[in-house]
């Protein structure tokens, strides 16, 4: 079963279709991918103070190392486990960085699939939202509405 927080911007618009469409859906639990490629999975997510913190960290560990305070198996070891904390932690540092950007966070929701997950939160969202535009509003009912000219070469009388 997967979990997911659902977050949105700090000014969303006004439509619930665009609105929608500028949710965030961050996964609960382990990342593979923060765990084995922490500084590049940070990058991808523009997570810039857990980069500096993980630079700082695993450059504070090969410092050690070199002063002799640390085997370098030890500090293999470290940054292992250090990586491995980013990964259990990484639905955490992605939260914490939309919090910080003024983001707050809708709700949660669970599924089999992300899907899934999607569906079930949007089939109890959307209901709420009001409908500010129609989807066969598009500015203007037709072309001869919206460009005079157009509209008197298409024979139309304004």
């Amino acid at each position: 079963m997967l979990t997911f927080t659902v977050h949105e911007p700090p000014n969303p618009p006004a439509d619930r279709i665009e609105r929608a469409d500028k949710l965030v859906f961050v996964k609960d639990g382990f990342s593979w991918m923060a765990a084995l490629f922490a500084p590049l999975w940070m990058l991808v997510h523009r997570l810039w103070w857990a980069l500096l913190g993980y630079v700082l960290a695993v450059a504070a560990l090969h410092l050690l190392a070199q002063l002799g305070g640390l085997s370098e198996s030890s500090t293999g070891l470290m940054t292992f486990a250090l990586n491995l904390l980013v990964g259990f932690e990484a639905d955490t540092l992605r939260r914490w960085a939309l919090d910080r950007k003024g983001w707050h966070m809708l709700g949660s929701v669970s599924g089999r699939t992300a899907d899934e997950c999607e569906r079930r939160f949007f089939d109890g969202w959307l209901p709420s939202q009001p409908i500010l535009r129609r989807p066969s509003d598009d500015g203007g009912a037709s072309p001869r509405k919206r460009w005079p000219l157009i509209g008197s070469l298409m024979g139309a009388r304004a």
